[in-house]
């Protein structure tokens, strides 16, 4: 009677039992091809995208305001009552000091007049035109920084759903090495060489490995389902990812400014040109404003009934000059003040900050990588060993119970491994992260 071990090496048996599924290439999925995704189809970027549209429509919208400004109007007045205007009684030969109430004009008033007005100087103009080009820089930081989530988010799903794949590979191998000791210990408790009890441990196995593995594949769907919404691809279109091993070396990687330091650095700049321009708003701001147009009289009494239009033209030079306006102005520059040093205040901390993460996520880095090897190890042990029981079972100097627990044992370095291994992935992003070298599609 032989016993049939089935236990073949870690990641060769991932991608060996897993490799039927592979038929239909157009469905499998890489981690790059998803991130490409994201970068097309995810709805918070494209919002980004959005905003930074905006916020270039609103720098244009300001920088518009140099622009002369021409607008045309016309009106027609009736006077059904003629406006009245007070006379000295002098000029009829009157006593001075004395007014008399005269009705002077036409029943019909019509204007027509072209109106142009130009900025020259206007020193709040100029400034809410380098605040909106920062407030452009802060909006494409901002979609970088939701693109950095997307590609942290996209990683970490597709990197636990490639774990599930491993362990429904690894729980699949023990499924069937289940199967064939279950078959062996049927044909000996059938001879009357063991009890029924053995039987039932074996069966018993069997049915919580096919629970367990029941249960991870509706985990690893859920896992499946959130990474298609997250790359904005239809629940319902089939998604298979790659099975090929995990493992990457370790990498050092170059410290470069992040995101959010970036940020920090723009909201600095925004707030210095602010300031800058609440001082000049003291400044006397200076345009130029001219009009052409007609205007017409009419009288439609007989027998001097008529219609006549007249040109008129003017030009002229607008100075206005801030004097009081109550310490408002003093307030708003004293709390932009106070804005930029609480902005120094989180760049500092940000620093601090920046650098206490680098420094854990190094080590954290070092230290996954270690145990992954470790575990690595300690699953070559186990396999070693179950299969020394397995063969000291069949000559009868080892017993059932000593095969399930080294299947047990067996099994539990495997998920050691594998929380190991997405342990080191997850350090790896982390450091990715912080270290500011996630790279970014910014089409």
């Amino acid at each position: 009677m032989k016993l049939v071990n089935i236990h073949i090496p870690l990641l060769t048996a991932a991608l060996f039992l897993l490799g039927n599924q592979a038929t239909k290439a157009q469905e499998t999925w890489s981690l790059q091809q998803c991130i490409d995704t994201a970068w097309v189809h995810n709805r918070s970027l494209q919002m980004e995208k959005n905003n930074i549209a905006m916020a270039d429509e609103k720098h244009r919208e300001v920088k518009a305001n140099l622009i002369p400004k021409v607008n045309a109007q016309a009106d027609y007045r009736y006077f059904f009552e003629l406006p009245y205007q007070l006379m000295p009684m002098s000029i009829f030969g009157g006593p001075e000091g004395q007014y008399k109430a005269v009705q002077f004009g036409v029943p019909h008033n019509i204007g027509a007049n072209v109106n142009v007005g130009i900025p020259l100087y206007d020193p709040q103009l100029y400034g809410g035109i380098s605040a909106t080009k920062e407030a452009k820089v802060v909006s494409q930081l901002q979609y970088r920084k939701t693109a950095e989530q997307v590609y942290f988010d996209v990683s970490n799903l597709y990197y636990n759903a490639q774990i599930m794949q491993h362990q429904l590979a690894f729980i699949d191998s023990n499924l069937t090495n289940a199967a064939a000791l279950l078959k062996n210990v049927q044909l000996i408790h059938s001879q009357k060489m063991i009890t029924g009890t053995e039987v039932s441990k074996v069966e018993l196995q069997l049915a919580q490995l096919k629970t367990d593995r029941q249960t991870l594949a509706s985990k690893q769907q859920n896992v499946l389902n959130l990474l298609k919404l997250s790359i904005g691809i239809p629940l319902g279109r089939e998604m298979m990812i790659e099975k090929s091993p995990l493992e990457k070396p370790v990498l050092e990687y170059t410290q470069k400014s992040t995101v959010e330091m970036d940020m920090v650095h723009a909201k600095s700049r925004l707030l210095n040109i602010e300031l800058s321009s609440l001082k000049r708003s003291r400044i006397p701001s200076v345009s130029v404003f001219g009009s052409y147009g007609v205007n017409g009289f009419g009288y439609d009494k007989t027998p001097n009934d008529f219609l006549d239009f007249y040109t008129v033209g003017l030009a002229g030079l607008k100075l206005s000059v801030p004097i009081f306006n109550g310490t408002v102005t003093t307030r708003k520059i004293n709390q932009k003040k106070l804005e930029l040093k609480n902005n120094q205040l989180m760049t500092e901390s940000l620093t601090d900050r920046t650098a206490i993460q680098l420094a854990n996520a190094q080590e954290q880095k070092l230290t996954a990588n270690s145990t992954m090897q470790n575990y690595t190890a300690q699953s070559e042990l186990a396999q070693s060993v179950y299969q020394q029981t397995l063969l000291q079972h069949k000559h009868g100097t080892a017993g059932l119970t000593e095969v399930l627990l080294a299947d047990n044992e067996l099994r539990k370095t495997q998920q050691n491994y594998l929380n190991a291994l997405i342990d080191y992935l997850k350090a790896d992003l982390e450091l990715k992260q912080i270290s500011g070298n996630i790279s970014i599609n910014d089409k």
